[in-house]
């Protein structure tokens, strides 16, 4: 089993070195991941420059691009060999309902839907890592189960670990998405010039966070486990659009 690592905390992330450690004596891991901090970055690929791929002391190779851009270049020709599998995270940070259209730890794994096997993101609900063990030990025993499953192809599992140490995870429940409310208003900033710019607000609230979501599973302390499909096409607004559509030309 060879098995590609990445993440978009970045290659120096303690989330990245935490899951390497978990797999490393389990399958041939390489690692490749951005040379910085690429949270936000989605499935965006860098199409206006050259990628330089660099490998770091203890290995793994740094690039400076994006998640998508390193499980990309893994997948088509950096490597010797390709991958059996995508292992993305560990993220400090949800990655819950509509997050995962901005994720670029689910975005890795999304691009390593064109292998065999099911690609699997985790994340863990704290930006500080003193419970990674946790959340390391849960990836390893789900990479290992994961040569029983039969999904089919192109599914990506999006896993969210509660921020606990281990003797207090309830269990694993499979869920759906939840969504969240609207973002609160970017923060509008001046510097010392007089140039107005704006940061992005946090992520709003869980406004569908009932029994069932991943919101919900996670704040009763069950490690979330959301199957995710790429086909986005709407299969239900097909017989509306029929109609609106007929008689236009």
């Amino acid at each position: 089993m060879r098995i590609l690592i990445s993440n978009d905390d970045g290659v120096t992330a303690p989330g990245l070195a935490a899951l390497h450690a978990a797999l490393v004596d389990y399958a041939e891991c390489v690692v490749i991941a951005p040379d910085q901090d690429k949270s936000g970055a989605s499935s965006s690929l860098t199409l206006d420059r050259p990628l330089h791929p660099q490998t770091l002391a203890n290995g793994f190779i740094s690039l400076n691009g994006t998640p998508t851009d390193c499980v990309h270049l893994g997948l088509n020709g950096l490597l010797a060999q390709t991958p059996d599998m995508v292992v993305s995270g560990i993220n400090l940070g949800a990655n819950l309902g509509d997050d995962v259209l901005y994720s670029g730890t689910v975005a890795a794994a999304l691009e390593g839907r064109f292998l065999g096997n099911t690609s699997l993101a985790f994340s863990l609900l704290s930006r500080q890592p003193d419970n990674l063990p946790t959340a390391a030990y849960i990836a390893r025993r789900l990479v290992e189960a994961q040569s029983r499953l039969q999904l089919p192809p192109r599914t990506v599992l999006n896993v969210n670990i509660p921020n606990l140490p281990l003797e207090h995870i309830r269990g694993i429940q499979l869920t759906r998405l939840g969504h969240r409310a609207r973002a609160a208003a970017p923060t509008k900033v001046v510097n010392p010039r007089g140039k107005e710019g704006y940061w992005i607000a946090v992520a709003g609230d869980a406004e569908d966070g009932g029994p069932g979501t991943d919101f919900h599973a996670v704040m009763q302390g069950y490690v979330s486990i959301t199957p995710l499909q790429l086909d986005r096409t709407f299969n239900d607004a097909f017989e509306q659009l029929d109609g609106w559509l007929e008689g236009l030309l």
